[in-house]
């Protein structure tokens, strides 16, 4: 599995984009394993409560899971996992 990171997200890991080879059944279950590696700073944008947070935008292989089935997206070796910090503009 691929995983690329965007803008801030960037920034807090210090990677643009990684090869993940740990099992990880669901975005949840990914999202779990990359908040221990990468800490507080990451929780803070991906996680409210145990709920994705609305500061992120996560995409699967171009999708918004939040169109797919969230947390619960199920996830293969060969998918492409995006995530952005939520930006707003005027």
């Amino acid at each position: 599995m691929q995983i690329r990171y965007f803008a801030t997200i960037r920034e807090i890991t210090g990677q643009t984009t990684i090869a993940w080879d740990q099992p990880a059944n669901t975005l949840g279950d990914l999202l779990r394993q990359l908040t221990r590696r990468y800490d507080s700073r990451f929780a803070y944008w991906v996680w409210k409560d145990d709920n994705l947070s609305d500061m992120v935008i996560v995409l699967i292989n171009g999708k918004d899971v939040r169109h797919l089935t969230g947390l619960n997206t199920p996830l293969h070796p060969d998918d492409i996992v995006s995530i952005f910090p939520m930006v707003a503009g005027g």
